[in-house]
């Protein structure tokens, strides 16, 4: 069940790459309690109707601090990333979640693959760090595409994790449009054709993420087998 709405202060905000902010949070009342995958809605007081709601997924798995860290990207002309764009540490949001259904598989017996764009990564992301705090890393691969090389969000995070863990792939691919698919689908066809055993997490908004669901199912998955988060 979803935590009511509450006040929490903004501990911080960071530049992650030119067009995305990192945004912590601190929840005053209680700590929230989510998991990996889900999201929060901040009420933003802007827009012809205020509130404006804005939902933002979780970067960070739970952590002993209670601190909740969200990534916005800059939309020209967006309400509520100017918004957020404004504030400062010590400013205070309403906020209500956790929500969706977007979270790891119970339990982990097949390859995970993990398929996002640009901020549909951050989902994903804060699976794999939940994951890795594991004694080791279950067999997984992570295809990330970016519009931009600039844009690549936690790209030396997970060269690193990478480095560290022989059980994790990370595949980056560089694509100025969300329709532009022919080396993540190339990688899609050597991971998960041929009846291969793999769990499939796709992340971004739909013009990337359901052309790549249908893909899922010309290989024979069942549709409902294929873990879909979108944003738009």
């Amino acid at each position: 069940m979803a935590e009511p709405t509450q006040i929490a202060d903004i501990v911080s905000l960071t530049t992650l790459t030119p067009h995305t902010t990192e945004l912590v949070l601190r929840p005053i009342e209680h700590p929230l309690s989510f998991k990996p995958g889900q999201w929060i809605s901040l009420q933003l007081p802007v827009g012809d109707h205020p509130p404006l709601n804005r939902a933002y997924s979780l970067a960070e798995p739970p952590s002993s601090t209670g601190h909740l860290t969200l990534v916005f990207d800059h939309v020209p002309g967006g309400k509520g990333s100017s918004y957020l764009s404004s504030l400062k540490p010590g400013d205070r949001l309403p906020l209500s979640g956790p929500y969706g259904h977007f979270v790891l598989p119970e339990p982990e017996s097949q390859h995970l693959l993990l398929i996002g764009r640009y901020s549909g990564l951050v989902p994903l992301r804060c699976m794999l760090r939940s994951l890795a705090l594991q004694d080791s890393l279950p067999s997984t691969t992570l295809i990330a595409q970016a519009p931009h090389a600039a844009e690549q969000l936690y790209h030396d995070e997970f060269m690193a994790l990478a480095a560290r863990h022989s059980t994790f792939r990370y595949l980056p691919f560089i694509c100025v449009t969300p329709e532009g698919h022919d080396e993540t689908v190339d990688a899609i066809k050597q991971l998960a054709g041929n009846g291969r055993q793999v769990t499939p997490m796709i992340a971004g908004i739909k013009s990337f993420a359901r052309p790549l669901r249908a893909l899922f199912v010309e290989l024979g998955f069942d549709r409902r087998e294929v873990k879909l988060e979108t944003y738009d």
